[in-house]
């Protein structure tokens, strides 16, 4: 009896199995050619007016004539700057002069002391140290130290950042102490 029941649902099993396989295949051949079957039919030709060479076109580019404006189309280094034209001085008119502009201002300064450098040991990302007295910062790159300054790039030397309200870039050199002996 155990032994019937067995085949009986091998029969089944393979019976769905059958059907399953029957109808995936039979399935994608149909909507692949009922999909082939609807573009063929749908295809509509683009309005070209006049489907001919424009040959004037064509004439009018064969004889275009390349002048060259002193550089080298075939290299990508620039041509070197035309000279300055000297125009003769004006004479000064009597009375107030022109206000001058005033000098850039100077590279920002963070007002702690950079210290030293370190890595993560499971990772790439460099850590700046600094120190304010007593107080100790650890920053990566790309985060802020004080809520003003960004850590552009740590070096071995140096470290780059950058102010946020103004933009301005600035760098911060290693300050070494010697060791107490």
């Amino acid at each position: 009896m155990k032994q019937k029941k067995q085949f009986a649902v091998l029969v089944v099993l393979l019976l769905i199995a059958g059907a399953i396989w029957f109808f995936y295949f039979d399935h994608d051949r149909t909507v692949v050619t009922a999909d082939a079957k609807s573009a063929v039919h749908n295809y509509k030709l683009l309005s070209v007016d006049n489907p001919q060479l424009h040959t004037e076109g064509v004439e009018r580019a064969r004889k275009t004539e390349y002048k060259s404006r002193g550089r080298n189309i075939f290299s990508r280094e620039l041509p070197p700057p035309p000279p300055p034209t000297v125009q003769p001085k004006k004479p000064e008119p009597s009375g107030p002069k022109p206000d001058v502009p005033p000098p850039p201002p100077p590279p920002p300064t963070i007002p702690l002391k950079f210290f030293g450098y370190g890595t993560v040991p499971n990772g790439t990302v460099r850590l700046a140290f600094f120190s304010d007295g007593q107080d100790v910062y650890v920053v990566a790159e790309g985060e802020l130290l004080l809520n003003r300054f960004r850590i552009l790039r740590i070096g071995n030397a140096n470290l780059e950042f950058e102010e946020i309200s103004t933009g301005l870039r600035g760098t911060a050199n290693l300050d070494e102490q010697a060791a107490p002996q």
